[in-house]
């Protein structure tokens, strides 16, 4: 076979896990075939300037434990309508032929994308131009279809779990009501995990709308069995009955402009007008996303990194790696992405009748949804 050189970058958001596929990936690639790697910097962006680092033992050696990407992260470079400035003016422009002759000046033969919905939906198009492309899923919100688990997931709800419990413990002092938002868009998985292994008494996921009055009752049951203290674990997109969910900001020059935040103070500021005790909120915000990764999510990175590895040697491109039944695989990135990005409704979110859902209503946690 002829020595390969493959191009990897990491798009969208950090996640913990992003070094650890990068790790797992250089060694099985320099392990199993003739190659040699390069990292673009900034996702696709990097691409776009060919700015990019070489790959190799040295370079990745000690990444595995560590969070965020040594590749560095954008969520705001879709090359398919990338903003340039022209005649003092910036435009938007589809400037993916730059990169793909970048490709070709330095002999890449390959890109491995790590990314989640959007930053696949460009791995995608970029496959329809030609380059053979290989996926990598990633988001902490684990709501990508077509495969079991992402990695970063894991390591999120760690956090969520303890920071949940340190919280627990000062709201109990106090007796007061806390509301903790977390991310997850508009899928509960990372809320409906945390809040099940965190001890929360109330868990708001954007799959089952809640109302006010269902959380002001739970407060009070709590209250006749002398528990003065309530804990309520919300995802950031979740919506009150007949309502819609909570707009923190919109980001212009991102593929995803709207940024849900704001539900926890909006929940907060509705329970001070109907209940005694005091009310606290907490956003957790990208503590989610930092720090270590877990040993799960480590290892699950090793399995994504590996597979890739098999997929480029195998010349199976247009592909992204997934995990099916337990076994690490090959779907294509058309199936995944489709004709259209992702959307909530092509999203895998929480099913209102999942095993966890039961069990969180049969251990007396609300959803308040009545």
């Amino acid at each position: 076979m002829a020595k390969k050189k493959i191009g990897i970058l990491t798009g969208g958001g950090d996640a913990p896990g992003l070094n650890a596929v990068i790790y797992s990936f250089v060694r099985a690639c320099m392990n199993t075939m003739d190659c040699e790697l390069v990292g673009y910097k900034f996702g696709y962006r990097g691409l776009y300037k060919n700015d990019f680092i070489p790959l190799n033992l040295q370079t990745t050696n000690g990444i595995q434990h560590r969070g965020g990407t040594i590749l560095y992260n954008s969520n705001k470079d879709n090359l398919f309508d990338y903003t340039v400035e022209e005649n003092g003016q910036k435009v938007k422009k589809n400037v993916s032929q730059v990169a793909v002759d970048n490709m070709k000046k330095e002999g890449v033969d390959v890109l491995v994308v790590l990314g989640g919905d959007g930053t696949l939906t460009s791995a995608r198009d970029f496959s329809r131009m030609g380059v053979n492309v290989i996926g990598v899923p990633k988001t902490i919100d684990n709501d990508l279809p077509a495969t079991e688990i992402t990695f970063g997931f894991d390591t999120a709800v760690n956090i969520v779990t303890e920071n949940l419990g340190r919280l627990h413990t000062t709201a109990e002092s106090h007796h007061r009501v806390m509301v903790v938002e977390v991310m997850g868009r508009s899928a509960g998985w990372i809320a409906l995990h945390a809040g099940i292994a965190g001890s929360a008494d109330v868990i708001l996921i954007p799959e089952i709308p809640y109302t006010v009055d269902g959380i002001v009752k739970k407060i009070n049951e709590r209250k006749t069995e002398g528990k003065e203290f309530t804990i309520i674990c919300v995802t950031e997109g979740a919506i009150e009955k007949g309502g819609s969910a909570s707009v923190g900001k919109i980001v212009e020059d991102s593929p995803d402009a709207v940024r849900f935040g704001g539900v926890a103070a909006k929940i907060a500021h509705q329970l001070e007008q109907r209940i005694e005790n005091e009310v606290r909120y907490c956003t957790l915000g990208h503590i989610q996303r930092g720090g270590e990764t877990s040993p799960a999510d480590r290892l699950l990175s090793a399995r994504y990194g590996v597979k890739a590895a098999e997929l480029v040697k195998e010349g199976k491109f247009g592909q992204m790696v997934a995990l099916q039944n337990g076994v690490m695989t090959g779907v294509s990135l058309e199936d995944v992405i489709g004709d259209a990005k992702v959307s909530v409704s092509g999203a895998k979110i929480v099913d209102p009748n999942h095993e966890l859902v039961k069990v969180a209503k049969q251990m007396g946690i609300t959803f308040a949804d009545a």
